[in-house]
């Protein structure tokens, strides 16, 4: 059995739908309550591959929310994390992906240090971020959506935001490696971490992001941000594709100019219908067929037995990692959101 451990992407959106969630008696809590409030288990469901194959899953709502993070509840967010991770555990999932925040938290603050929780011991093999799925589908993403728009990626000058991040890192792999793009632009905070992401590609410019968004035909947004920023359209080039892999989205519906096309990064459709209710919870566009990619990950470990942590640590993802998965998504009928 897997397991996918999320939460919502705002106070006001978990008071939103807590009732929807079987808790109306959040509804009204601010964020001291959440902070305080313990995972859920919030919903079961089976999940058919196009093989035939059907496995069963569990959604933990661990009740993190981002805004534990940019009010500075530090301990509240790692708490949250461990113990959505100690009841997946508790309650038998052999994989459990970490969607979102989740792992971002998890590899920010090195909870790998923190094994005990309470009666439970972690058993990290049991768990993985989902990364590796996620970055493929947004990698596909790309050369599907540059193609719709006449961008030629061999010649085309590539903006990764986020770029020295799990995500970010792997997507700069994929574009230098399969595509050989022309201009490779490196944005991130952390300096000493662009250098060595462009010492290892050995091409790459380091640029600001007011430098970079004007010079790029394609924009991949992989940032870990809780808050979304908002880009002036019209300084970005024409056609110019946005593929927006946050959660929350970043960008989606804060870029609005002619020629600016954006795309839902790392979202996949199945090709079968899943009964499950937390797709809705999360404004999904056809909540029976589509799913972040992070979670479909774990679905694709348990069709194909791979119960490990095969995306865990960070800048660990290679390109033959990403084709396999890539592989294993395709087999079971997964596909990459690529309508713009």
């Amino acid at each position: 059995m897997f397991g996918l451990i999320g939460h919502l992407t705002s106070l006001e959106h978990a008071q939103a739908v807590a009732e929807d969630l079987g808790y109306p008696e959040y509804a009204n809590q601010g964020l001291d309550f959440w902070c305080s409030a313990p995972p859920q288990v919030v919903d079961n469901f089976q999940v058919k591959s196009v093989t035939g194959q059907v496995i069963e899953g569990k959604y933990v709502e661990s009740c993190f929310l981002p805004e534990m993070l940019t009010q500075r509840r530090i301990k509240a967010a790692i708490r949250k994390i461990l113990n959505a991770m100690a009841l997946a555990q508790k309650v038998g999932l052999d994989i459990t992906a970490l969607g979102g925040f989740s792992s971002i938290v998890f590899e920010e603050f090195n909870l790998k240090q923190n094994n005990q929780v309470r009666n439970v011991e972690l058993d990290f093999q049991r768990f993985t971020t989902g990364n590796t799925h996620t970055a493929y589908v947004i990698c596909r993403q790309v050369e599907a959506g540059a193609k719709q728009l006449g961008i030629d990626l061999s010649q085309a000058t590539v903006a990764v935001c986020g770029a020295t991040g799990d995500i970010g890192s792997a997507v700069c792999r994929w574009l230098d490696s399969k595509h050989q793009v022309k201009e490779l632009l490196l944005i991130a905070r952390n300096r000493q971490r662009l250098e060595n992401l462009q010492e290892e590609l050995g091409r790459g410019k380091i640029m600001d992001l007011e430098t970079a968004l004007p010079q790029a035909d394609v924009i991949v947004w992989v940032a870990s941000m809780p808050k979304g920023v908002e880009i002036a359209g019209e300084m970005l080039k024409k056609p110019c594709l946005i593929v927006d892999g946050g959660y929350p989205k970043n960008l989606d519906t804060r870029v609005k100019a002619d020629g600016v096309h954006i795309l839902k990064g790392g979202i996949v459709e199945h090709s079968l219908d899943i009964t499950w209710e937390i797709m809705k919870i999360v404004d999904m566009d056809i909540p029976s067929r589509q799913m972040f990619a992070c979670f479909a990950e774990a679905i694709l470990l348990e069709f194909e037995g791979w119960r490990t942590n095969f995306s865990w640590g960070r800048n660990q993802i290679s390109v033959n990692k990403m084709e396999a998965i890539g592989e294993a998504s395709v087999k079971h009928g997964f596909c990459p959101l690529v309508a713009l």
